[in-house]
């Protein structure tokens, strides 16, 4: 089994409240009255009062691609090192217990890649094991959970790191006034979180991952994602996804407790990412959840937005602080995205 030693999440200092959000994409995208009045429905709409951003907001929009991804990879070093230093820290564990660490965008590009970037900004062990992953958007939080899981079942006396960056600021297009983007400019938000994880002979007091499971949903590719341009990446959000979630989360998450001979009332804690309210609304209705079960995910959604695979784990690091389970319980873990896809943990608290 693979105990989570420590969940650390970091967010940028420029932090700013949703109203005024609004007005600054309305001006940058030169909206008419109609669209206006659309950008402000939907922005407060959207559950977000308060947003964090990689950069004053003075400084958007950058000039083009080139710039935004120059900000991306200035930005996502800094918190990425923050975030891995604090789990880290509160692990018990310096970088030289590093064994391998898994770097998680959807946001930006860059070869070398993240996670050597991290490496060498963190003084990791030159014998380090990287792997990138990229493209996961929203469930990469809780893949990278998946992954740490089966590297550690593999090799139960190393130390597995994963830390996910999203700065979903710089992907917004101020050339684009479709109602797609328009809602993305009013929900996502930018930050980091880093995870480490250990084997069960490590005396460390977090959750055990007991078994993960990915489901991959057919003829759902345009559902969700990055249509990437001459101008950056050109976000990709169908109005189904709620219906997905509400219709096709239940099976997968029946199955696989059935599994592990549990049902969805044996679960004392549920960790979602909060894809939005719509989003929230159906995997509470779907999975037919007890009032005030997705909290966690409620609230994150308020103070902090969507911030894409980074979500989960600042939700799982607050359930894990401000509402603790019952040790010895079962908790489900769950975030959806791109492919169209639903990625399962399920944990023992």
């Amino acid at each position: 089994m693979t105990q989570l030693a420590a969940v650390h999440g970091v967010l940028p200092d420029y932090r700013y409240p949703q109203a005024e959000l609004t007005d600054a994409v309305a001006e940058a995208c030169g909206l008419d009255d109609n669209q206006r009045r659309f950008l402000e429905r939907v922005h407060r709409s959207s559950g977000v009062a308060t947003r964090h951003l990689t950069l004053p907001l003075e400084q958007y929009p950058l000039p083009d691609f080139g710039a935004a991804n120059d900000a991306f990879l200035r930005g996502a070093i800094d918190l990425g090192t923050r975030a891995v230093q604090g789990a880290l820290a509160d692990a018990g564990l310096t970088v030289d217990d590093v064994d391998t660490i898994l770097a998680v965008t959807s946001t930006g590009l860059a070869i070398p890649s993240l996670d050597a970037h991290l490496a060498g900004r963190l003084a990791l062990r030159p014998d380090v094991k990287r792997t990138p992953i990229v493209g996961l958007g929203c469930a990469a939080g809780a893949v990278g959970i998946s992954r740490l899981h089966d590297y550690v079942r593999a090799w139960p006396e190393q130390v597995a790191v994963l830390v996910t960056v999203e700065l979903c600021s710089l992907t917004v297009q101020y050339d684009d006034r479709s109602p797609t983007n328009l809602v993305a400019s009013g929900l996502f938000g930018d930050g980091a979180a880093a995870v480490v994880a250990v084997g069960p002979d490590r005396p460390v007091h977090g959750p055990t991952v007991l078994a993960t499971r990915s489901v991959l949903y057919p003829d759902t590719l345009r559902t969700m994602g990055f249509d990437i341009g001459a101008n950056g990446l050109k976000v990709v959000l169908g109005t189904e996804v709620p219906t997905l979630a509400e219709k096709h989360l239940r099976l997968g998450v029946d199955e696989f407790l059935a599994e592990h001979e549990l049902t969805r009332k044996d679960i004392t804690t549920w960790v979602c990412h909060p894809g939005g309210p719509k989003v929230l609304e159906a995997i509470e209705s779907g999975l037919e959840l007890p009032e005030g079960a997705l909290g966690a995910s409620w609230n994150s959604l308020r103070r902090i937005g969507n911030i894409s695979s980074a979500s989960v784990l600042h939700i799982l690091r607050d359930t894990l602080v401000d509402r603790p389970p019952e040790p010895g319980t079962p908790g489900m873990l769950i975030a959806m995205g791109p492919g169209f896809s639903a990625e399962l943990v399920l944990l023992r608290w």
